[in-house]
């Protein structure tokens, strides 16, 4: 226990008194050597010791010192050789702090430090506990190169009209995400690096649009333009130096502006009919050439028929011919001698008040006409 009390003793600068041997100093009356202390000191017991500079020190720091009439120095703190080595032991204590406090640096998984001596850069600190110069010396700028950041255009519930290049306007909401690539070039090249970002990006979304129609716009070549909007902010981005990289480019909406949108609308019904009107002309077009080609096909096949037996192939078809047109009129068979007979279609003959009414009418004519035979000719 002797040996942790003189580790822990208060030191001889914080006294006021001077130090004294383990019997004591020298008195009031003068005598030097030591005396015995369990004895009564000549004339009686004297007063406490008097305060310490640190005691003094905190009670003047807790507002319970003299008047304006004492001694103490600068706003009632005590003054002396004492004060000034309470004064070093602060103002090292604080330098020890400050340096703890701005020389240990703490970098997350996700993050990087970037280090500048006196404005220069010096080095990209690693994820881990890193140790810099103190500041002003050194400055840390810490920076999440993991996070992705998105940026929405329009801001807000406004409107976001950009000209198309058929001379169309619309109305276009899209979304930017990007994160850090190069943490030296984030800090030193952008001053303001959202505001370069959505600059960026929107330049690109208004270039690319400028030379694309209003239907691949709102219909299918959204993916198209998305693609070349995120390639042509990365370049603008790389020129800059800017340390950004593009993540994807995302359209949300593609549409007429509010103000036209029922007259935009019925142009959209519009081309899809037209379109309708142009896939039944097609599929129309279709069925007609199959069946020509089906036709021609039979046509080949009768020449070659043709081909190897002309007289008989010629008859069937005119026999095949006169089927098809005798079978879609009325006929009369003529007898040789008898005359003409009408024929009587079946179909006809409920119409007919008396079938049993219609006879063969003779043809007089027709057998006066006929040879008799012996006749002269």
């Amino acid at each position: 226990m002797t040996i942790f009390s003189r580790w822990f003793r208060r030191p001889d600068i914080l006294a006021t008194e001077t130090p004294k041997g383990p019997w004591g100093g020298s008195g009031d009356d003068g005598n030097s050597g030591p005396r015995n202390p369990w004895a009564q000191p000549p004339g009686g017991r004297k007063p406490a010791a008097k305060p310490t500079a640190l005691d003094e020190f905190l009670r003047k720091a807790r507002g319970s010192g003299g008047g304006g009439g004492g001694t103490g120095g600068f706003g009632g703190l005590p003054s002396g050789a004492n004060a000034r080595a309470l004064w070093a032991i602060g103002v090292a204590i604080i330098a020890v702090v400050w340096i703890l406090f701005t020389s240990v640096h703490q970098i997350g998984p996700q993050q990087r430090g970037v280090v500048t001596y006196f404005g220069k850069y010096a080095g990209t600190l690693d994820p881990g506990v890193r140790l810099t110069m103190p500041a002003p010396i050194a400055d840390v700028t810490v920076v999440d190169v993991q996070k992705i950041r998105t940026d929405n255009f329009p801001v807000g519930d406004g409107e976001n009209l950009t000209l198309t290049g058929d001379q169309n306007i619309i109305d276009l909401a899209y979304s930017v995400r990007w994160d850090i690539s190069d943490p030296r070039d984030y800090v030193f090249q952008l001053a303001e690096p959202n505001d370069t970002v959505r600059a960026a990006a929107e330049s690109a979304m208004r270039a690319v649009v400028a030379t694309t129609t209003l239907d691949q716009a709102i219909g299918t070549g959204r993916t198209v333009i998305e693609q070349r909007v995120a390639d042509l902010t990365q370049q603008i981005l790389n020129d800059y130096k800017s340390g950004v990289r593009i993540q994807g480019v995302a359209i949300k909406q593609a549409a007429a502006p509010a103000r036209i949108v029922e007259d935009f609308n019925a142009v959209t019904a519009a081309q899809q009919e037209a379109i309708a009107n142009l896939n039944q002309s097609r599929s129309y077009a279709q069925q007609v050439v199959a069946r020509a080609q089906g036709e021609a096909a039979s046509f080949d096949k009768v020449y070659e028929q043709y081909k190897l037996a002309p007289e008989v192939t010629r008859r069937r078809m005119y026999y095949e011919t006169m089927e098809a047109v005798l079978a879609k009129s009325d006929k009369t068979i003529v007898e040789t001698p008898g005359g003409v007979v009408p024929y009587l279609p079946l179909s006809n003959a409920k119409r007919l008040p008396n079938p049993e009414a219609v006879q063969s009418t003779p043809a007089p004519a027709a057998a006066a006409a006929a040879p008799q035979p012996g006749a002269a000719q």
